[in-house]
């Protein structure tokens, strides 16, 4: 009762600040567009009196927010495949998550004296490693209290995410788990065979072009190729452990599973089951104070949503699939 009595307090305050800072203006407007003007132009200033009140209440509105701000947490969403589209041209999947943005929004959050506290909302299968990484970093340096919160699915890159909060928190029917790593390769030699098509590449390095489509994989590449992806898991699990507090081979005995979230809570993938409403109220605890989230959203201008534009095109008109082959010698590395 008394975080919601002090959550009361605080609107009325903004509401006193917000009204006091739109009479202010409306007095001035007042002063100057109607009582000094002459008679000749006394309509034209009640005109600009007029247009100036709702003026005074947005003014009004944003210096009681700064006064007394209406939010004390902030949301960050990680949806969709996990990627790094700035700068991949207009080849590049134009949904998913991108890292970059992400990122930015974190670290916005993080300098932004009105929040304490930060939940991540994760609705991801996973996607590449670097970027998912990132995200990861960014928020294990918010200064303050991190939730995760799974809503859907919270699968490989995803939950290595959730290992750089403070808790992760799912419903009974969210998708957890996927903690592997997957190597892929489109092997296209047996149809460039039957199209009379020859493969012949000019390389300095034994392993240089290991994973080309345009030939079959020899037994040292073939190995070469596995080891990197198990290096890349090593890391993960070691990631795991260390951000969830797991024993890695708790993790390795999941062998890549997913789990429904009841599931999940039970061998100590998921921390706590609940709505979003209960994660409220655990940062109500926290926090010792009513709750307000902002959601953060990726700053972008007319030139990012232009170039947005064109990656849509573009994908649309089938550049998505040049994306399947393209990449380092062919081979594609993902937390899936």
């Amino acid at each position: 009762m008394a975080l919601r009595g002090q959550g009361t307090v605080q609107s009325l305050v903004r509401g006193v600040v917000a009204l006091g800072s739109a009479a202010a203006v409306a007095l001035v407007a007042w002063v100057l567009f109607v009582r000094l003007p002459t008679d000749l132009t006394h309509l034209f200033g009640i005109v600009l009196f007029i247009s100036a009140v709702p003026l005074a209440v947005r003014v009004g509105g944003s210096l009681a927010e700064s006064v007394v701000p209406g939010y004390n947490v902030a949301e960050v969403a990680v949806e969709g495949p996990i990627t790094r589209s700035a700068g991949g041209g207009v080849v590049s999947t134009p949904t998913g998550a991108d890292a970059d943005d992400i990122v930015d929004q974190l670290e916005r959050a993080d300098d932004d004296g009105n929040v304490d506290a930060l939940v991540v909302k994760l609705n991801t299968p996973g996607g590449e490693i670097v970027p998912s990484e990132d995200i990861r970093l960014a928020a294990e340096r918010f200064d303050g209290p991190t939730i995760a919160y799974a809503t859907d699915v919270c699968a490989s890159g995803g939950y290595d995410i959730a290992s750089g909060c403070d808790e992760l928190w799912a419903r009974e029917g969210s998708i957890v788990g996927s903690i592997g790593v997957i190597g892929s390769r489109v092997n296209v030699s047996d149809l460039a065979d039957r199209l009379g098509v020859d493969y012949e590449q000019f390389t300095a390095g034994e392993y240089k072009d290991a994973g080309v489509p345009l030939k079959e994989l020899d037994e040292d590449e073939r190995a070469y190729l596995q080891g990197i992806v198990d290096d890349y898991y090593d890391s993960f699990v070691d990631t795991v452990a260390e951000g969830r507090g797991l024993d890695a081979e708790t993790i390795r005995d999941t062998e890549a599973r997913i789990y429904l979230g009841g599931e999940a809570a039970e061998i100590g993938l998921v921390d706590e089951l609940g709505t979003r409403r209960d994660i409220e109220q655990r940062l109500e605890d926290e926090l010792g104070e009513t709750v307000s989230v902002e959601e953060f959203e990726p700053v972008g201008g007319l030139r990012d949503r232009l170039r947005g534009g064109a990656q849509a095109v573009a994908y649309a008109l089938g550049a998505g699939v040049a994306g399947t082959v393209e990449g380092t010698d062919g081979f594609d590395f993902r937390l899936r």
